[in-house]
């Protein structure tokens, strides 16, 4: 469903098996910049987080310098979804485990988010750990279960102070 009052944030971390200038994130990192192209380019695609770099992989998240992370927003989640599960994108996803650790806790969560807003780490970072906590709300949900955008409110407030990523 398309909202134009609502646009569909979305963040994902990864815990990286090695440093990204080894041998063994060679083929992770030259796909970065064309997967990055493709999703500029996209239907629906609305913005993405960047350093000068042009990517993210540099943008701390949860003080963390072996976690990466990938934000963007999008039109709606059949537009993210279209994206995520084709071409390049799709490739780089088939090999995930080759390059990033396996995470019991959840490490992708969506939000809408008022049209052009651009989320922050902070943010993002909030959102994910109110997923961990509370499992998918309103506030911060899986593509896998949704909500309708509008739907925002936090469930039970903020993320308990102390909470920390346990990666």
């Amino acid at each position: 469903m398309t909202d134009a009052v609502h646009e569909l944030a979305q963040v994902n971390i990864a815990r990286l098996k090695a440093p990204l200038e080894s041998p063994q994130l060679k083929d992770f990192v030259d796909a970065l910049d064309p997967v990055n192209a493709a999703a500029d380019a996209a239907e629906g695609f609305v913005w993405r987080l960047q350093s000068e770099a042009g990517d993210a992989t540099d943008i701390p998240v949860f003080g963390d310098s072996w976690l990466i992370i990938n934000m963007s927003v999008w039109r709606d989640g059949d537009a993210l979804t279209a994206f995520m599960y084709q071409g390049r994108h799709r490739e780089m996803l088939s090999r995930r485990r080759e390059w990033f650790e396996r995470l019991a806790e959840a490490v992708t969560t969506l939000w809408w988010v008022p049209a052009g807003h651009r989320p922050t780490v902070a943010e993002a970072e909030t959102r994910l750990l109110h997923l961990r906590t509370h499992g998918p709300t309103p506030y911060a949900f899986t593509l896998r279960t949704s909500f309708p955008a509008g739907a925002t409110a936090p469930v039970t407030g903020e993320v308990p102070e102390g909470l920390g990523c346990s990666l």
